[in-house]
């Protein structure tokens, strides 16, 4: 339940024109902004100005091509670490939380990348701990198919033990920097990390001195039992679809009641599901841009993202107007979103183009279209009844659509006291509440 220190957690999903499919078609949206960084610098302020917690960006390490992916605007953005290291210099308080795969990288250039974010930052970076759900990446790295998902994720967990291992190289005042003496790091403050496991061997230290937050902010999105289970281990901040109030209330009680096998409290893990949100000043006006938006989708371009979707599914070969077809269970792509996908098409007896225009926007997350009042009632329900912490809010076009949540929606849940109305901090950890992890090697 909500306290008097107890606030909603608050994230902007930056995805370059929106977050909608057809965003990029929306009279209102610069076309080529996923290229443009004044367009997501006044995204970055827009955010700042509204005291939200953090900027999230997702990504992918491949293009998509052909015809269909021709009609997405998803196929050039600037790389997430490079472009939030960019707008590091012109924020001051908002968090930067980055999405980098654990399935394509290694662990020494990831650990070495966010510590640099970190101090760039004065402390305010995040890393989105994924294990790649997009088949074609495999390419782009010498492999012929892409990883299972049951090694996928021992892939990961080992992953996230090497560098977090590697932020921990340094003791936090190693660097003495002594002109007098000559000394520049004091030695008893270094360790080397000496990791031999089977998917990594990686000696340390790392290269750059411990980070402002000790570990930049671990947030990780698998809602599958593997992804729960590292989940549950490792991470700070979970970003999850539910689309309703009691799919929401399972996810929290599970997620939150498998810590305490860990050594974890309730407070270290903050839940923040995805909210797809149009708000305006009337019901009609938030229904009429989304009726905009959706009236720009075509339906073969939902379709090809719903298989996208489900798991990397080809599904033009089948009838728009026919049903969800039965799916093997994915091992390339998530699976606890082809679960919810093909439950909301058998609940709501949708055929493929429905489903696909369905999602269009949402993806299946939570969706609240409607007037301040009738967004910030739907926010506080999840909120005080043990659903959210709070949420990473997807953003449908841009950048009228965050624009409108700063305006309209964050001074309405100022008002019933559930989000801040200044920083108090000024890393990330203090926006969401979360202690700074000790050293493993220096008490």
């Amino acid at each position: 339940m909500a306290t008097a220190n107890r606030q909603l957690s608050l994230g902007a999903f930056l995805m370059a024109t929106g977050h909608h499919v057809a965003a990029w078609r929306h009279p209102s949206v610069p076309a080529d902004a996923g290229l443009d960084i004044a367009h997501y610098r006044h995204l970055a302020r827009v955010a700042e100005q509204a005291c939200l917690d953090l900027l999230f960006v997702a990504d992918s390490v491949a293009a998509p091509t052909g015809e269909l992916a021709s009609r997405m605007a998803r196929s050039d953005h600037f790389e997430p670490l490079t472009l939030l290291a960019a707008l590091s210099g012109a924020t001051e308080h908002i968090g930067l939380v980055a999405t980098v795969t654990t399935s394509y990288n290694e662990p020494y250039h990831v650990a070495r990348t966010f510590a640099s974010l970190d101090h760039l930052s004065g402390g305010r970076a995040g890393w989105n701990l994924v294990t790649s759900d997009a088949a074609a990446e495999a390419y782009n790295f010498g492999r012929e198919q892409h990883l299972g998902h049951a090694e996928r994720y021992a892939r990961a967990e080992e992953f996230y033990q090497v560098v977090t291992g590697l932020w921990d190289s340094w003791a936090d005042d190693a660097f003495s920097r002594d002109k007098h003496s000559g000394q520049y790091y004091r030695p008893e403050g270094a360790r080397v990390l000496g990791h031999g496991g089977e998917h990594f061997r990686v000696r340390g230290p790392l290269n750059v001195a411990r980070p402002p937050q000790g570990w930049p902010v671990v947030v990780q999105a698998g809602a599958s039992e593997a992804g729960r289970a590292l989940a549950a281990r490792t991470a700070e901040v979970v970003f999850t679809a539910q689309p309703d109030l009691p799919s929401a209330q399972r996810f929290y009680a599970d997620l939150k009641g498998r810590l305490a096998a860990h050594g974890r409290e309730a407070a270290a893990l903050k839940i923040m599901p995805g909210a797809y949100v149009i708000v305006a000043a009337s019901e009609a006006q938030a229904q009429d841009t989304h009726a905009q938006l959706q009236a720009l989708v075509q339906p073969e371009v939902g379709i090809a993202l719903l298989g996208r979707m489900l798991g990397n599914f080809d599904l033009s070969g089948y009838p728009p107007d026919g049903p969800l077809p039965a799916l093997p269970l994915t091992d390339s792509g998530q699976r606890s979103r082809q679960q919810l996908l093909t439950q909301l098409a058998g609940d709501e007896r949708l055929t493929l183009a429905q489903l696909g225009q369905r999602i269009a926007g949402g993806r299946g997350h939570l969706s609240l279209i409607g007037t301040p009042n009738q967004v910030a009632d739907q926010m506080q329900a999840w909120f005080e009844q043990d659903a959210a912490d709070g949420f990473n809010i997807l953003l449908p076009h841009l950048p009228a659509g965050l624009e409108d949540i700063a305006r309209l929606l964050v001074p309405e849940l100022q008002r019933r006291g559930l989000f801040r109305r200044a920083y108090t901090g000024r890393t990330l950890r203090d926006h969401l509440g979360l202690e700074r992890p000790a050293n493993r090697h220096f008490a």
